[in-house]
């Protein structure tokens, strides 16, 4: 009878440690979601201000775009967004993965891509793709 009951108590365990690990990987998936949506709502702000300023978006790539807003621009206007460690030793705004952004501008349309969980830019291909794309 005890030997039953060991067994039965050592599966619990075993069923409680996978069901927490589970919860946990869900809710540090959601996090970084969560951080994602926040970063891009400010650099959305971030841009749509420095437009309205400069009287265009800042043109070229994720790290021209941020010096861009750092002040590197011909009326040398900082908008301050983001927080420091956003950005990579590249000078790049990078997604909570630790991928930098990818930003696509048309018109008066913004579009920001991460890369998600897999840090890699799926196209159509693939079956099961992570990105993240959020737009104005």
């Amino acid at each position: 009878m005890k030997k039953v009951l060991l067994v039965v108590g050592f599966v619990a365990i075993v069923s409680c440690s996978v069901w927490a690990y589970q919860a946990w990987s869900s809710f540090q998936a959601n996090a970084r979601t969560h951080q994602f949506n926040e970063d891009v709502e400010d650099l959305f702000t971030a841009l749509q201000m420095y437009k309205e300023r400069m009287g265009a978006y800042p043109v070229g790539n994720n790290a021209e775009v941020v010096k861009s807003l750092m002040g590197n621009n011909s009326k040398n206007l900082i908008i301050l967004v983001g927080r420091k460690k956003d950005i990579n030793s590249k000078g790049e705004f990078i997604d909570p993965w630790g991928t930098p952004l990818r930003f696509y501008f048309a018109g008066e349309g913004i579009l920001i891509r991460s890369a998600g969980p897999n840090k890699r830019f799926d196209d159509s291909t693939v079956l099961n793709p992570d990105d993240y794309y959020r737009s104005n």
